[in-house]
């Protein structure tokens, strides 16, 4: 009989005598206790197997789980890198492509102005120099025509009506005003063409000891056409406050490259300013470019550019110097020249260039370059 109901009988009946037809109810109930025993047993051991293969189930899935997060981590630190890579790339031929441009642009440029500058060159020396003996035959002439009539007060009817028709006095006083100004244009387009020849430098490839100055007045004269007063604004000053510079050693072409392109910036800002003016009727202030140089420390000199433009908001200032990045409408601007000139300062000269803007304020541009290159 099973213990269990052993006991309980003994417990609870062991005052009773037992029937004998109890046996056979005793004999189901033994069995009954029996049988539950074992399905409890069989429980039991499904229950701990299952349990068992929970366990093995959840540490394998939590080792694929590690396995999976792990594998994503790789593959995230792979994608970083590549997206790094490809950003390092990206730059790397905004750079190249910006370089080639500068590179062709300048070389075109600078082949252009020195053609340019090389066949004016030479008939303007031929009208400079014979200006001279034209002044000197003239002045002879009128003067044999003076002595001519002071020895022939009346001189013949037909040379007397080809002295009326001729006002051969207003002749005589116009004449040496036409070859002054002849001169002096003839005096302007040779310094016209130094300024070309100084802005393409053509020859000077390796680091020169230049004077600023005279690029910054070649490049001023490149861009006299645009200073000048037109119909739709008055003419834009420039203020010049030179310091007292020593020749500095850098690539004077490319130099000259910056400031034009500072120099046309700061000309279109302002005109930008007297368009919106118009638009708002407010009144003309007068525009101008201040320009000034600095000896810093005996080490290093600063340029600033300073215009009363429209101005410059946060934003814009952060992204200036990148590749191809230009506020202008299409066709207008092509985004490189700031960043060339960023390169040139940099990269080429070891130099920094800071931009310094507040909106309806203007706008200042600082380069500062070492005296002597490294």
């Amino acid at each position: 009989m099973h213990p269990l109901l052993q006991r309980q009988i003994k417990r609870h009946l062991s005052h009773i005598n037992p029937l004998p037809e109890w046996e056979n109810f005793l004999q189901a109930v033994d069995e009954a206790y029996c049988q539950f025993e074992a399905d409890h047993i069989l429980i039991e051991r499904s229950l701990e197997l299952s349990s068992e293969e929970l366990l093995q189930s959840n540490s394998q899935l939590q080792g694929f789980l590690d396995t999976v997060e792990a594998q994503v981590v790789n593959r995230t630190l792979e994608l970083a890198q590549a997206n790094a890579e490809l950003t390092a790339t990206f730059a790397s031929l905004q750079h190249t492509q910006v370089q080639l441009i500068q590179a062709e642009k300048m070389s075109s440029l600078g082949q252009l102005v020195a053609g340019v500058a090389h066949e004016i060159n030479n008939p303007v020396n031929f009208i400079y120099g014979n200006l001279v003996y034209l002044r000197s035959y003239s002045n002879s002439l009128l003067a044999i025509v003076q002595q001519f009539l002071e020895f022939y007060t009346e001189p013949p009817s037909k040379i007397q009506e080809l002295i009326d028709d001729l006002d051969l006095d207003y002749m005589s006083r116009d004449l040496p005003k036409i070859i002054d100004s002849m001169q002096l244009g003839t005096q302007r387009i040779k310094e016209i063409i130094l300024s070309l020849r100084n802005f393409s430098r053509m020859d000077e490839a390796e680091y020169k000891t230049v004077d600023l100055h005279d690029g910054i007045e070649s490049t001023i004269t490149m861009l006299r056409h645009r200073l000048n007063r037109d119909l739709k604004r008055p003419a834009i000053k420039i203020i010049r406050n030179y310091g007292n510079l020593p020749m500095i050693e850098c690539y004077a072409a490319q130099m000259n490259q910056v400031f034009m392109n500072i120099l046309a910036n700061a000309i279109d800002a302002i005109e930008e300013k007297i368009r919106n003016q118009k638009l708002r009727e407010l009144d003309q202030t007068s525009d101008c470019i201040e320009i000034q140089t600095i000896l810093m420390d005996q080490k290093f000199v600063s340029i600033r550019f300073l215009d009363n433009g429209i101005g410059i908001d946060p934003a814009t200032q952060k992204k200036l110097f990148d590749p191809f990045f230009t506020t202008k409408p299409i066709g207008m601007g092509t985004g490189i020249g700031l960043s060339i000139s960023y390169r040139i300062i940099t990269e080429q000269h070891q130099g920094t260039i800071e931009c310094i803007s507040s909106i309806g304020k203007g706008t200042e541009l600082i380069i500062k370059i070492p005296i002597v290159q490294k």
